[in-house]
Formats: structure tokens, C-alpha cells, sequence
């Protein structure tokens, strides 16, 4: 009785057929290449700028509700020429920074004590628990009866908005620092303040700057209702007035805008943290 042979596949399709797994594209977790990712991201644009084109231009949607793109660029244009959009966004910038960096400065060490000592974490943690969830445009009444309708009030909702959320993430970061090495740095001599020092803060570092740079994304969207009361200058403030006069061409580019900025805002925190951080997979 003669045994039927199979067909073994040779060395070199043995190679190749990994290779054409990791080849394709949409593969559950396989990786995409910094090339395929840009051409993605930006083909998306280019077909949502063509449907919004489409259903504008086509006579679709009324350009009371939806301005065209064309529409929104001659808006844009006026808004930088005419009515000195610039100001506006060197505003809303300065609020954002001022209001986040006030509140990470104060955050951050608070959040290390926090995660480094319990005794600590379990003083503030129930009430910084408590206003994390509280909105932060819920005190924009408050604030402008404290420090009136200026540029105060308006730091201090992003600084109230960002503020808890640092804590509790930092918090969370250091804490979950990895034991075997807090022991070793015990067992070679190290004491409370080294351990803090050269271990728990090293160790945590990447993920106190990841934290940053989401809650800076965030700051991004309390500015915006601060600028809506009470103010006479910043992109809130220009939406504002645009909803007033039903120009929606700016209302759009205004909040475009805000997209861009706080786009190239996150890149650039990225590319930060990848330098400062490059031992890390953050």
C-alpha cells in the first residue's frame, strides 16, 4: 500500500507567507507605518472637506445652518484682515497656558505626595475625588463675582477644570510604581526621601508627562466656556458674536481653529516627551 506524499512548502514560502500577513493593512494589531498613518489621517480629511462640500454646495443643507467650506475660507480671511483674529487667538492661547501651567504646578507635587504617601492620599483624595466631578463652568458664576469678568476668572475655570484631574493621575502614576524596585533601593541604603527621589519620581516621569499632555487637551474645552461670558476678546468670545449674526462660516473656522492649535499642541507635547522620555514606550 503506497502512502500518499504531501507537497512540503518549500524554505522560501515559508518566508513569504508571515511576510504577507504583516503586509496587510488592516490586520487585527499589526502595525502601521508612519507614512500609511499620515496618508490615512489625511485622507479622511480630504473626504469628510468633499461629503461637507458636497451636501452645502449640492443646495442640500441651507447655508443658514451650515456654511460651505468656500464659504467658511472668505469668513476666515475677513476675520484675520478685517477683524484682527489674530488677537483673539494670542488670547485664548495665553488663557490656556496660563490657566494649565498655574494648575500643573501645583497638581504635580501634590499628586507625588499623594501616590508616595498614603496617610496623605487618604487626607485629600476624598475631596479632590469629589470635585473632580464637578464641571468647571458650574463656577464660572462664583468666579465672576471673586475676580470679576478679566482674564483672572477666566485662568481659573481651566485652572479648576485641569487641576483634580492632574492630582489624581499623578496620584495613580506614582502609586503604582513597581515594589521589587522600591525594595532594592532599600536594601543598597536608600532612605524615605531617596526612594521619592531617585525612584518613585524617575519611575513615574513618563506618565506624569502623558497625563499633561491629555489634560492639556481638555483645558482646551474649558477655555472655550470661559470666553462665552463676560468676554471681549479670544475665539469663545468671536463664536459668541458669530452665533449672534448667524455666521456660521465663522462660527466653523473658529472651531477648526481650535482643533489645529490643540493639535499641534498634542504633537508637540508628544515629540517633548518622546525626547525627554526616549527609554520609555510611552
Amino acid at each position: 500500500m503506497s502512502s500518499v506524499q504531501v507537497p512540503r512548502p518549500l524554505p522560501r514560502q515559508l518566508a513569504e507567507a508571515p511576510r504577507r500577513k504583516r503586509n496587510r493593512l488592516f490586520a487585527p494589531l499589526q502595525p502601521v507605518s508612519s507614512q500609511a498613518r499620515w496618508l490615512l489621517g489625511l485622507a479622511f480629511f480630504v473626504l469628510f472637506v468633499l461629503a461637507w462640500a458636497g451636501f452645502t454646495l449640492g443646495g442640500y443643507v441651507s447655508p443658514t445652518f451650515l456654511a460651505s467650506p468656500v464659504t467658511m475660507a472668505q469668513e476666515a480671511w475677513l476675520l484675520f484682515t478685517e477683524y484682527n483674529f489674530i488677537h483673539d487667538i494670542g488670547m485664548t492661547v495665553w488663557r490656556v497656558l496660563g490657566g494649565f501651567i498655574l494648575a500643573s504646578v501645583i497638581a504635580v507635587p501634590l499628586g507625588i505626595a499623594m501616590g508616595a504617601y498614603k496617610g496623605v492620599e487618604a487626607f485629600f483624595e476624598p475631596f479632590v475625588s469629589f470635585c473632580r466631578y464637578l464641571p468647571a463652568s458650574a463656577f464660572i458664576p462664583l468666579l465672576i463675582l471673586w475676580a470679576g469678568i478679566g482674564e483672572l476668572q477666566k485662568v481659573l475655570v481651566i485652572f479648576i477644570g485641569s487641576f483634580f484631574q492632574v492630582v489624581l493621575m499623578v496620584a495613580v502614576t506614582v502609586g503604582s510604581a513597581r515594589r521589587d524596585l522600591v525594595e532594592a533601593a532599600y536594601t543598597l541604603g536608600a532612605d524615605d526621601k531617596g526612594i521619592i527621589r531617585r525612584v518613585l519620581i524617575p519611575g513615574a516621569a513618563p506618565g506624569i508627562a502623558e497625563t499633561l499632555r491629555l489634560v492639556l487637551g481638555w483645558a482646551w474645552t474649558y477655555v472655550i466656556v470661559a470666553e462665552l461670558i463676560g468676554s471681549s476678546s479670544g475665539i469663545g468670545h468671536m463664536i459668541t458674536d458669530s452665533q449672534a449674526l448667524l455666521n456660521t462660516g465663522q462660527i466653523i473656522f473658529g472651531i477648526i481653529v481650535i482643533g489645529i492649535i490643540g493639535l499641534v499642541s498634542d504633537f508637540a507635547f508628544k515629540a517633548l516627551n518622546k525626547r525627554l522620555f526616549a527609554w520609555s514606550s510611552i
